[in-house]
């Protein structure tokens, strides 16, 4: 198993438009000292998205992962679709790629996500990414635990929530805000975002925000009764993303046969800023 030499090697579905709303809610609470808790995963395939969150982890605090990684699922649909989607997840892959961008792993529970509220603390966790089912039973189960485990203000984001593939997914967190108090900030092409708190405070920094970007396109509307902010991130310009701990050696380039072949005509010159 080849470790990964950069964030791109890692395999997943984690688009430059997300990855920029992570760092932006992530970033946000590291300015706000009184939004304090742990960070929580649901759902991590091959980690692409747990190593960009276990970047924002601050001293004292914890970063949990739950997935099923290779164990059983607990009953035959949920089996059908590990087999279907996650045939090659596995917790050795997950913790080879992890460890490639940080010194230790995040607390692992190799568990159906249903056991989550179980083993920690109610209230403890100020952002929670939900990704792990895209059937309706159990994704209502992860919004559930969200909700119990979130923190005053928490952010938590749900993937896949308008998929065309994953109408379980919709109809659970549509269905949480209309019944269970559910707000949401913004929506991508493949994520929503939201809050058991006020989100009135972060729709109002996130629209400045997204105002002064060049290469997100946004708007606003009424949606059951409050403003939602709809994210286009066709040309997102994803964050510097986490640096390997063990950079692959620079690629000396093509050699000719007594040292470094010539540059093509051009190249020099503007590299010294001339030959435009």
């Amino acid at each position: 198993m080849t470790a990964p030499s950069r964030f791109s090697d890692v395999k997943g579905w984690f688009w430059p438009v997300d990855q920029l709303l992570f760092d932006w809610f992530l970033t946000r609470q590291d300015r706000a000292p009184r939004q304090s808790g742990d960070l929580l995963e649901l759902g991590a395939y091959l980690g692409k998205s747990a190593i960009f969150i276990g970047s924002y982890l601050r001293p004292g605090e914890e970063f949990t992962v739950c997935d099923l990684f290779d164990s059983p699922a607990p009953d035959d649909p949920n089996s059908a679709e590990m087999d279907r989607s996650y045939a090659t997840l596995t917790r050795r892959a997950f913790e080879a790629n992890y460890l490639a961008f940080h010194e230790r792993l995040p607390t692992v529970v190799q568990a159906p996500t249903s056991v989550i509220a179980t083993r920690l603390t109610p209230g403890s966790c100020r952002f929670i990414h939900v990704d792990a089912s895209h059937l309706y039973e159990h994704v209502h189960g992860d919004i559930e635990a969200a909700r119990e485990l979130s923190a005053p203000d928490a952010i938590v984001a749900f993937d896949d929530f308008r998929a065309e593939h994953c109408p379980g997914v919709a109809a659970a967190v549509w269905g949480a805000v209309a019944t269970t108090g559910l707000k949401l900030i913004c929506i991508t092409g493949t994520k929503a975002y939201g809050t058991w708190g006020d989100p009135e405070r972060a729709r109002v920094e996130l629209l400045e925000w997204l105002t002064s970007r060049t290469d997100l396109w946004h708007g606003v509307e009424e949606v059951a009764g409050a403003p939602l902010i709809r994210i286009s991130g066709k040309k997102a310009q994803a964050p510097t993303p986490p640096p390997p701990l063990r950079p692959a050696p620079r690629d000396p380039g093509p050699t000719g046969p007594t040292g470094p072949a010539p540059a093509p005509r051009g190249l020099l010159s503007r590299a010294f800023g001339r030959g435009r």
